[in-house]
C-alpha cells in the first residue's frame, strides 16, 4: 500500500513542478514543430516520438489544452496563441461529435480552458470571444448528454463509443462538459421541445456508474471488494436490464485496471467539488444536496480507498490490479513500483490522474483524517511522479511523463528491444493531466485561486 508521507506540503513540491513545466514547454514546442496534422492526432509515444493510434481522437483536446495549461502557469503569450488558434481550427468537430463519449476530455481542456482563464483574468476580457466559448461547450454538453441509454425508473448513462449497451468508467469525467453547460443555462431540446436538464442527466450518469461500475463490498458477486472498479458494464437493451461487467483494456472483467479506477476517483471527486456549489434548491428535485453529496463522496472514498491500498508504496499503479505477472513480483505492494521489471508494467497516467482525485477528496473533507489522509495521499503520488525515473528530462523524447501504458491487451504499448513489458514511452492524456496536477499543486501553494472546471 502507498507509504503516506504525513509531511509532505504543496510547498515542497514546488521545486519538482517548476522542473515539470520548464521541461513541458520544451515538449511542446518539439511536438508543434514536428507533427504533420495529416497524421491525425498524436497519442502515445514509441521510442520517445508521439505516433497516432487510436479507437477515436479523444486525445487532441490534451495535444491543445497542453499549451493553456503552460500559459496558465508561465504568461508566455506563444503557448496562448498555440492553444487557442488550435482550439479555433481544429475543435469544432470534437464539440459536434455525436460519436463518442469523451466530450468531457476534448473541450474542457480547451475551450473550458480559455473560458476559464478568461473568467479568472489572465486573457483579455472580450465579449465575442466569451460567447464563443460558451456556445462551444453549450453545445457540447447538450451533445455529450444526447447520447443517452434510458433505462427506465431514472436511471441511465451516456454510453460509450461501443454503443448503447456500453457504459465506461472513463465516462465520469466527460460529466464536466455537462455540469458547465448547465451552469451556463443550456438544456438539451428534444422531441417535441421537451427540455432535458443537463444537471438531472449528470445526476443520473452518476449514480448508474456507482450502481453497475464501482463495487461495495455487498456480495455483488465472489469479486466484490470494496473500491474495485469495472471498467465496463454491459446491458440488455431490450428490456434495460444489467447483463455482465467486461474490460476492454484491464485484464479482466473481474480484476481492476487502474487507469479506469482513476477516472472514477478523480471524476467523483470533482463532482463533489461541483455539486457542493449548489444551491440546496437545485438539487431538491433530485433527491437532496446533502444526500447526493453522501453518495458521491461514498463512491470517492471507496476508490480512494481501494487505491492506496492496491497501490506500491510510492503511489504509481501497476496497470491492473489482476495482472497475472504481477504474482512474480513477489510483495510489490510492499516497495515501491518498478517500472523495469520483467513480468507487469506500471501505468504513470492512472497514478498522476488518482493523484488530483485525491487530493480533490481531501480538501474537500479538510478538517478530518480521512480529508488529511488523502490530501496526503495525493502528495505522496505525485512528488514520485515528478521525480525519476517518471518525470523525463530527455529533449530527445516528446513525453514529459514515462511510463504510461495505453492499450496493454491489445498490445499496443511499444516493448524496447530486449524487453518483456511496455516501459519509457508516454501518452497525450498522462502528459496533460501529469500538467493539471502540478497546476493543482502550484495554486495551492501559491495560495492563488483553487483550480477547477466549473464556473
Amino acid at each position: 500500500m502507498i507509504k503516506i508521507n504525513p509531511h509532505l506540503s504543496p510547498a515542497n513540491l514546488l521545486p519538482g513542478i517548476d522542473r515539470i513545466f520548464e521541461l513541458s514547454g520544451q515538449k511542446i514546442l518539439n511536438l508543434e514543430h514536428s507533427w504533420d496534422p495529416s497524421h491525425g492526432t498524436p497519442v502515445f509515444t514509441v521510442q520517445g516520438r508521439y505516433t497516432s493510434r487510436g479507437w477515436t481522437e479523444w486525445t487532441q483536446g490534451f495535444q491543445f489544452g497542453a499549451s493553456l495549461l503552460q500559459f496558465d502557469v508561465t504568461r508566455e503569450q506563444r503557448f496562448l496563441e498555440m492553444g487557442r488558434s488550435a482550439t479555433v481550427q481544429r475543435m469544432a468537430s470534437h464539440v459536434s461529435h455525436v460519436g463518442v463519449h469523451d466530450h468531457g476530455f476534448n473541450n474542457i481542456s480547451t475551450y473550458g480552458n480559455l473560458h476559464r482563464l478568461m473568467r479568472e483574468g489572465a486573457i483579455p476580457q472580450n465579449e465575442w470571444e466569451k460567447n464563443f466559448y460558451e456556445l462551444a461547450l453549450k453545445l457540447s454538453g447538450a451533445i455529450q448528454a444526447s447520447r443517452w441509454t434510458n433505462l427506465g425508473n431514472e436511471q441511465g448513462y451516456i454510453y460509450s463509443f461501443n454503443g448503447p449497451h456500453s457504459l465506461f468508467a472513463d465516462t465520469i469525467r466527460s460529466l464536466r462538459v455537462l455540469a458547465v453547460a448547465h451552469q451556463l443555462g443550456h438544456v438539451l431540446m428534444g422531441e417535441k421541445d421537451v427540455r432535458i436538464n443537463l444537471l438531472q442527466r449528470l445526476l443520473q450518469h452518476a449514480e448508474t456508474t456507482a450502481r453497475y461500475n464501482v463495487y461495495f463490498g455487498g456480495g455483488r458477486d465472489t469479486y466484490d471488494v470494496r473500491g474495485r472498479v469495472a471498467h465496463e458494464s454491459i446491458f440488455n437493451l431490450n428490456d434495460g436490464s444489467y447483463r455482465c461487467p467486461n474490460s476492454q483494456q484491464g485484464y479482466s472483467p473481474f480484476t481492476t485496471w487502474t487507469r479506469g479506477l482513476a477516472w472514477i476517483l478523480c471524476g467523483y471527486a470533482e463532482q463533489l467539488e461541483f455539486l457542493n456549489t449548489l444551491q440546496d434548491t437545485e438539487l431538491a428535485p433530485f433527491g437532496g444536496k446533502q444526500q447526493i453529496l453522501d453518495a458521491i463522496r461514498g463512491v470517492a472514498e471507496a476508490v480512494a480507498e481501494f487505491y492506496v491500498g492496491q497501490t506500491p508504496t510510492d503511489g504509481i499503479p501497476y496497470w491492473d490490479t489482476g495482472a497475472p505477472g504481477l504474482q512474480k513480483l513477489g510483495d510489490y505492494l510492499g516497495r515501491p513500483s518498478d517500472p523495469f521489471n520483467e513480468h507487469e508494467p506500471v501505468d504513470s497516467s492512472a497514478a498522476v490522474i488518482a493523484a488530483q482525485g485525491l487530493i480533490r477528496l481531501g480538501s474537500y473533507l479538510q478538517g478530518t483524517e480521512r480529508g488529511t489522509s488523502y490530501l496526503q495521499a495525493g502528495l505522496t503520488v505525485a512528488g514520485t511522479a515528478f521525480g525519476e525515473p517518471y518525470l523525463s528530462s530527455d529533449p530527445k523524447h516528446q513525453g514529459l511523463l514515462l511510463h504510461a501504458v495505453y492499450h496493454r491487451p491489445n498490445g499496443w504499448d511499444y516493448i524496447p528491444p530486449g524487453k518483456k513489458i511496455p516501459m519509457g514511452e508516454s501518452c497525450m492524456w498522462g502528459d496533460y493531466h501529469a500538467r493539471e496536477l502540478a497546476l493543482l499543486i502550484r495554486r495551492m501553494a501559491k495560495n492563488e485561486p483553487y483550480y477547477k472546471f466549473f464556473i
